[in-house]
């Protein structure tokens, strides 16, 4: 917001020199070639009345000298035109010369020998190179008897335009640099409430629903902004944590009924009949309590782990060096082999609850469910930093329907139904990880060994911390 509103403020600050630059400038530039045509004209009406004086006397050795001392000091030649358009008096190879390069010339002249004071020749624009024709009859009305032209490089005029549009540029820049000096800090200034309300939204949405915008500082609007927004997280905050509290509390108050029940049922056993189906019935209602009891165990974890939203830079291998020996030793029992590939030095932030905890959900998923020969652990880094975790198995898998659905609460595949869990894991670990800025995606694993098909493999996506 900051940069869109200087992009916005200095273009109309530019524009606005601009409007008043330009008119300013083509007056200045006219201003010059009045001053230059003016002069000119001066010059060529004194030597036209010269002229006349000298043609009546015939005595034109002086105004032929007058004439090339002229065109000696100033550089512009001058030259008595006779009515049939033949030079009388002047440099006439200057002056030739210079006609050759003017077009206006033979219009200028025929007005002046007709009596007429015709307009002048030259234009003002600084990239023109034409010259300024200026040219005065001899004589007056019918009795012309010739004209005096004079033809003037108007390059130093142009010089002296563009010097005096360089000023103007140099006066306009200062008022848009002190502009753009000024603008930045006030923006920023004034911006501050809303960059702060913007890093505490961002803070919140990583979980930590105590941050709280400052409603004292900024604008009256901003300041009832920041209000409303503190007194909608309140809200917020309480609605969760009565959630958390009620889910901890149910649970906490569920557990005794539910193991005395148990205990209960378990005292049933020395009294049933031998011959009978209790044994069956007593057999399912212990595996149902049993799974009760799991499904609260689950539940209360979820509540502690959902109101803790800490995340720090955690090292890989020291993750791994704590764990991988118990996973081979698990993997061990049930048959299958561990595979670890993750590069050395990794640092990656750890969601809230631990990073080692994640993984081993995930471990668990693959021994438990998998049926898998082969469980690896690697870690890859993607050119935009982030560290892909991956936990792959060449078992059973599941198919995109299943994938798509897996991380769901309380959903288990239909060929998981009796084995043990809540199918709360995945979810679990999904809320975590998206806490912590990452993300846990499904894939498919590695390919299996006893036939055609893949497995299963769950991804952990977290930002990569450099290292100091």
């Amino acid at each position: 917001m900051h940069r869109r509103l200087l992009v916005v403020l200095v273009p109309l600050a530019v524009l606005l020199v601009a409007a008043l630059g330009v008119p300013l400038s083509i007056t200045v530039a006219e201003r010059e070639m009045q001053e230059t045509y003016v002069d000119r004209l001066n010059d060529a009406g004194r030597f036209a009345s010269l002229a006349d004086t000298a043609l009546a006397t015939g005595r034109t050795e002086a105004l032929a000298l007058e004439l090339q001392r002229y065109h000696e000091l100033y550089g512009i030649p001058v030259a008595l035109i006779d009515t049939s358009g033949a030079v009388l008096l002047g440099p006439a190879g200057a002056y030739q010369e210079a006609a050759r390069t003017e077009p206006a010339l033979p219009r200028i002249l025929s007005a002046a020998l007709a009596g007429a004071r015709p307009e002048p020749s030259g234009e003002w624009a600084p990239w023109d190179d034409s010259a300024l024709v200026v040219a005065e009859p001899v004589g007056r009305d019918s009795e012309v008897v010739g004209a005096v032209v004079t033809i003037s490089d108007l390059s130093k005029t142009r010089q002296r335009i563009l010097l005096r549009w360089a000023q103007l540029a140099g006066l306009g820049l200062l008022p848009l640099v002190a502009l753009v000096a000024v603008a930045w800090p006030v923006s920023a200034w004034v911006l501050r409430p809303v960059r702060e309300l913007d890093a505490a939204s961002s803070r919140i949405s990583q979980g930590d629903l105590t941050i709280r915008a400052d409603a004292e500082a900024g604008p009256v609007e901003l300041r009832r902004l920041a209000e409303s927004f503190n007194t909608m997280m309140d809200a917020v905050e309480n609605a969760v944590q009565r959630q958390r509290a009620f889910v901890s509390d149910a649970s906490h108050q569920l557990r005794n009924p539910l193991t005395s029940l148990r205990l209960a049922v378990e005292s049933l056993e020395p009294h049933l009949r031998p011959a009978g189906n209790g044994h069956q019935v007593y057999d399912v209602a212990v595996d149902e309590l049993k799974a009760m009891q799991r499904m609260l165990n689950s539940l209360q974890a979820t509540a502690r782990m959902e109101s803790i939203r800490t995340t720090s830079p955690v090292e890989l291998d020291a993750v791994l060096a704590t764990r991988v020996d118990r996973w081979r030793a698990l993997t061990a029992t049930a048959g299958q082999r561990l595979a670890v590939d993750v590069p050395p030095g990794l640092r990656v932030l750890e969601p809230s609850g631990g990073l080692g905890s994640i993984l081993d959900e995930l471990i668990s998923n693959a021994l438990r469910l998998s049926e898998a020969q082969v469980v690896e652990v690697s870690a890859r880094v993607s050119p935009d930093g982030v560290a892909a975790i991956a936990v792959r198995d060449d078992g059973q898998g599941l198919d995109a329907s299943e994938r798509a659905q897996a991380m769901q609460r309380f959903w288990r595949s239909p060929r998981h139904q009796n084995v043990p869990g809540t199918g709360l894991g995945l979810a679990i670990c999904a809320d975590l990880v998206g806490a912590a800025g990452g993300e846990l995606r499904l894939e498919e694993g590695l390919a299996r060994q006893d036939g055609p098909g893949h497995g299963f493999a769950a991804v952990v996506a977290l930002p990569v911390v450099p290292v100091d």
